[in-house]
């Protein structure tokens, strides 16, 4: 990786690439409080983050990006529209040990503007394109982009319980566990095998008299938490199974990798309904894009991509990265509307953003 010098300097091109588009300069503390972060992804982030604890203020998390902060202070008093941008550290952990860097510093751009989405994504994605096409990398940068709206869209579409929809929209993160939990809700696979006998288990005694059986309940959760959890799987085991049919358009849905527009004519193809308001965003994107001098006809749409990302983002999300170098993205970002709305205390304001990874492009550049 280039050395310190190389990697602020072209944190500070990019820096005043985004000033120049009108962005005002804003920061964050470094130790963030980890109950905000905790109630909106759950305790998975505390697989990725660096948490302490402080006798005042309590728990803390080394921040592991900007968008958080930046949306609670935009929440607090900004206004509108607004265009932020910021450069600093990020700390993630990494399960491998040189697998990748575990502090990282980031310069990015936010825009929180209610008039037109399609036009905010659009100016971003091309911002971020331009800032990156501006410097003399020694690789092909090729974006990616995806809709993660077209996904929610897709599951609250399913003949599922509310209970499995929720599950559903909660691991969409999770591909794995997506999966799974799609097999299971269709009653085949290990984990709807495993479901089966546990409920015949279940269904075989009354629930207290298991929990008599068991022996002295031990733990945080008393008889009646247990019992109500046991009735809610056995009402789990009676739901319908997930038809095939629609298992198979939600296969068809998250298989989709090619180019935007022959995505959308794709997605459009496979005439259901519950798609319609999601791909009508999708297509005012492109069309927002092209007038960006975008070649949405080239441009790469994967639906599964962004799955990996944090879980804020609701809608577009992108990519640039570099082919061959064996690198993360050089720079990612998306929509994260509902986020806004979670921090503002009942206030929202569709927002979106992205950032880049200066040490990342500074390599790409040959910068020693």
């Amino acid at each position: 990786m280039p050395d310190t010098a190389a990697t602020l300097a072209t944190a500070a091109r990019l820096s005043a690439h985004f000033r120049a588009a009108g962005a005002v300069p804003v920061s964050a503390d470094i130790l963030q409080p980890a109950e905000t972060l905790l109630d909106l992804y759950g305790e998975d982030i505390r697989a990725r983050a660096y948490v302490t604890r402080d006798p005042v203020a309590g728990e803390m998390m080394l921040r592991p990006d900007f968008t958080v902060p930046v949306v609670q202070a935009h929440m607090a008093n900004g206004a509108e529209p607004a265009r932020y941008t910021y450069e600093g550290a990020v700390f993630r952990k990494q399960e491998a040990p040189g697998a990748r860097a575990r502090e990282y510093l980031q310069v990015g751009y936010e825009l929180f503007d209610r008039t037109d989405p399609a036009a905010a994504d659009a100016e971003v994605f091309a911002l971020i394109a331009t800032a990156l096409e501006g410097l003399a990398l020694r690789a092909t940068l090729r974006p990616v982009t995806g809709d993660i709206g077209v996904l929610r869209a897709a599951v609250a579409g399913l003949s599922l319980s509310d209970h499995r929809r929720a599950a559903l929209m909660r691991h969409i993160w999770r591909p794995a566990r997506f999966r799974a939990l799609i097999e299971r809700f269709t009653g085949r696979g290990p984990l709807a095998e495993a479901r089966a006998a546990l409920t015949d288990r279940l269904r075989a005694a009354p629930a207290q008299a298991l929990i008599a059986e068991a022996g002295p309940v031990i733990g945080l959760r008393g008889a009646d938490e247990i019992a109500a959890r046991v009735a809610a799987l056995l009402a789990d085991a009676d739901t319908p199974p997930l038809p095939a049919a629609e298992v198979a358009l939600m296969n068809a849905i998250l298989s989709v990798a090619m180019p935007s527009r022959a995505a959308l004519e794709h997605l459009r193809a496979l005439e259901w309904s519950a798609l319609a308001p999601a791909l009508d965003r999708l297509a005012r994107r492109l069309d927002a894009l092209d007038a960006r001098g975008v070649d949405t006809a080239a441009l790469r749409f994967e639906a599964s991509f962004g799955r990996s990302s944090m879980e804020y983002y609701d809608g577009f999300v992108f990519g640039f990265v570099a082919e061959g170098a064996g690198l993360p993205p050089v720079a990612t970002g998306g929509r994260y509307d509902a986020l806004t709305a979670v921090l503002g205390q009942g206030r929202a304001i569709p927002a979106v953003g992205g950032v880049i990874r200066p040490a990342l492009v500074a390599a790409l550049e040959g910068a020693r």
